[in-house]
């Protein structure tokens, strides 16, 4: 016999998984404009996305270009010197900074959008005097700039003994993110309570109502936080600079800040090294938001439509 928690999981909830449906059929409006403010639409969109790909674009070619080439005028790579990967690759430990990146980046990741997740979760739920008021100081804390609570944390993290391990740059995130709790519970409070009671009725612990049915329908905002952070860890330098000491524990970010010193300013003005390496911590952010943007924008649009 199927419990009342896996019932209502598998049980189409109004609103959530109709709006796949929704989200791919054109407003009515969309469709009777004229074909001209439609052509003007695409044209406006294709001008601002060769706007923001121009400075990648550049970055691509002057990495391909010999050393007094680099800042030649122009988007071709012309002469075309390939090799400055090569040289990339092997002043550099790049590839065992691209693993520390990932794995810290899945860490951060992982850890703020489960813990983010469940402190939504008993905000959205459980209802207790004080509620709105806790809410708010959370909420508040994103007030606090980083350079407020920087030194602090740091004494915390070197108190434990744990400073020049890649500990600190995603350990924080297992207490959540105010940001991503705001935004996850927004989502599960336009989810019917009643799906919740009739299970807790059936005899379903708390634990059992979170991971079965909250869980699998806010997916989508799970992986839109989930992507955010990992973005925001992968171009993290600022804890890794105060943090790492070892090189080999170091992250791309930290790693390419070594290049830039190493063979850019005040260096050997081995630009083509740096742009490469430049490049090569860049392209496998693309790479992700290629695979996972049909979901990542669907939970974008979710979102936005239960805010």
């Amino acid at each position: 016999m199927t419990t009342a928690v896996e019932r209502s999981a598998a049980a189409p909830v109004p609103g959530i998984e109709p709006a796949r449906a929704v989200a791919r059929r054109p407003p009515a409006e969309e469709a009777g404009r004229p074909l001209w403010h439609r052509v003007l639409f695409v044209a406006a969109l294709v001008g601002a996305a060769i706007i923001f790909m121009l400075p990648f674009v550049w970055l691509v070619s002057a990495s391909l270009r010999p050393r007094e080439y680099v800042f030649a005028p122009g988007f071709l790579p012309t002469p075309f010197s390939p090799e400055n990967y090569a040289e990339a690759w092997q002043a550099v430990p790049l590839l065992t900074w691209f693993g520390n990146s990932v794995v810290v980046g899945v860490a951060a990741a992982a850890a703020v959008t489960i813990s983010s997740a469940w402190v939504a979760f008993g905000f959205a739920y459980f209802r207790f005097p004080g509620r709105n008021l806790l809410f708010g100081l959370v909420l508040a804390t994103m007030m606090l700039p980083f350079a407020v609570t920087m030194i602090p944390t740091y004494l915390i993290w070197s108190n434990l003994g744990l400073t020049d391990t890649q500990v600190p740059l995603w350990a924080g995130n297992l207490f959540g993110s105010a940001f991503y709790i705001f935004l996850l519970r927004q989502f599960l409070l336009s989810l019917p309570r009643e799906y919740f009671e009739a299970a807790r009725v059936d005899g379903a612990s708390y634990p059992q109502l979170f991971w079965k049915m909250a869980f699998p329908l806010i997916r989508p905002a799970l992986l839109v936080a989930f992507v955010f952070e990992f973005k925001a860890s992968w171009t993290d330098l600022l804890k890794p600079l105060i943090y790492l000491r070892n090189e080999q524990l170091y992250t791309l970010p930290r790693g390419l800040k070594v290049v830039l010193d190493r063979f850019g300013y005040g260096g050997e003005q081995q630009w083509e090294i740096v742009l490469a390496g430049s490049v090569l911590a860049t392209i496998p952010m693309i790479i992700l938001f290629f695979l996972a943007q049909r979901h990542f924008v669907e939970g974008i649009a979710t979102t936005g439509r239960k805010g």
